[in-house]
C-alpha cells in the first residue's frame, strides 16, 4: 500500500510539474516559429532549454521528497555549461532518463535525444521533445529495408540534419549506442558478445562526430547499473522501489581521427570508428562487471 501511495503522489506531482511549464514552453516554441532572424530564434531556443531546465529540477526535488533512491553519481566534476559533449551510454530502462538528469542538468548544456519517431504521440511530453528540436528516427526491419532499400540511410539523414542545428549553441547530444534497450531476450537473439550489453552501432554516433567534433568538449562515457536483481521499471522508481542507481561517468577526450572522415563512403574510415566503437563497449562491459562485484563486495 505504501508503494503505491507513493507512487500515486509522485505521479501526481511530476504531472503538475509538466502541465504548469509545458505551457510556457509550447509558447516560446512557437513565437520561434514565426520570429524573423536567427538571433531571434535562437534566443527562443535558449529559452525553451531555460523552461526544460527548471522542469528537470523540480523533477528532482520530487524524487528527492517522495522516494528513497539514492542517486550514486561518481565522475563528472568540471562540466561546464558553455561547451558541447557527446554523452555515450548503456540503454536498460526507462529510469535511464531519470539517471542522466540526476547527473547532468544545470551542470552541462541540456539534453538532446535522438527518439523513436512514436514517441512524438505520447501526451504533453511529445509537445515538449518537438519544442526542445529532438530529432524523432524512424526505425525500419530488415525485411522492410529489403523490400524498400530507398529508405536505407534515412535515419542518418535525419542525424545529419539535426546536427546543424546543435551546432549554434552549446549543446549535450546523447547517443544510446545500443539503439534499444537491453533485454536478455534481444541479448540472446543478436548472439552478443558482451555480457551486460547488446551490440553497439557506429553509424549515428559517427555522423554525430563528423558534425560536431570541433564543437564538443569530451565524451562522457556513462554507465548505469541498478543493484539488485533485475532492471527496475518507471513505476518502481515512481513508487519508491529503486533503492539505488549508479552513474559512472568517465570524461574521454576526443580523438580528431573520429571525425576527419566519410563514414558513408570510406571503408578504412569507416572500420577505424567501428574499431573505437567495439573497444569502448568492451571497457564499459568490463566496468558493469566491476560496479557489480563492488556492491556484492
Amino acid at each position: 500500500m505504501q508503494a503505491l501511495l507513493t507512487g500515486i503522489a509522485t505521479t501526481l506531482l511530476l504531472l503538475l510539474n509538466t502541465l504548469i511549464l509545458i505551457g510556457p514552453m509550447l509558447a516560446v516554441a512557437l513565437l520561434k516559429l514565426i520570429l524573423p532572424g536567427q538571433r531571434l530564434r535562437d534566443a527562443c531556443s535558449r529559452g525553451v532549454m531555460w523552461i526544460a531546465e527548471a522542469w528537470a529540477e523540480n523533477c528532482k526535488r520530487v524524487f528527492a521528497v517522495l522516494t528513497p533512491t539514492h542517486w550514486d553519481i561518481r565522475g563528472g566534476e568540471g562540466l561546464r555549461n558553455d561547451t558541447s559533449y557527446l554523452v555515450i551510454s548503456n540503454h536498460q530502462s526507462w529510469v535511464d532518463i531519470p539517471a542522466l538528469v540526476q547527473a547532468f542538468n544545470r551542470k552541462a548544456p541540456y539534453f538532446k535525444f535522438f527518439l523513436k519517431k512514436e514517441l512524438i504521440w505520447v501526451p504533453f511530453l511529445g509537445l515538449a521533445f518537438w519544442a526542445l528540436d529532438y530529432p524523432f528516427m524512424k526505425r525500419y526491419s530488415k525485411a522492410f529495408l529489403d523490400k524498400h532499400p530507398e529508405m536505407k540511410g534515412k535515419d542518418l539523414e535525419i542525424t545529419k540534419a539535426a546536427c546543424k542545428k546543435f551546432k549554434r549553441m552549446p549543446v549535450t547530444v546523447v547517443n544510446y549506442l545500443e539503439g534499444t534497450r537491453f533485454t536478455p531476450v534481444k541479448h540472446a537473439n543478436q548472439g552478443s558478445p558482451y555480457q551486460h550489453l547488446l551490440k553497439p552501432k557506429a553509424g549515428g554516433v559517427a555522423f554525430v562526430l563528423a558534425a560536431l567534433g570541433q564543437q564538443l568538449d569530451a565524451i562522457l562515457d556513462v554507465t548505469l547499473v541498478y543493484p539488485g536483481k533485475g532492471v527496475p521499471g518507471f513505476w518502481a522508481l515512481l513508487s519508491g522501489q529503486v533503492p539505488q542507481v549508479i552513474v559512472d561517468i568517465q570524461t574521454r577526450p576526443l580523438d580528431p581521427a573520429l571525425w576527419q572522415g566519410d563514414y558513408e563512403n570510406d571503408g578504412e574510415f569507416r572500420q577505424y570508428v567501428q574499431a573505437w566503437v567495439s573497444d569502448l563497449w568492451q571497457e564499459k562491459d568490463a566496468r558493469i562487471s566491476e560496479l557489480r562485484a563492488q556492491l556484492q563486495g
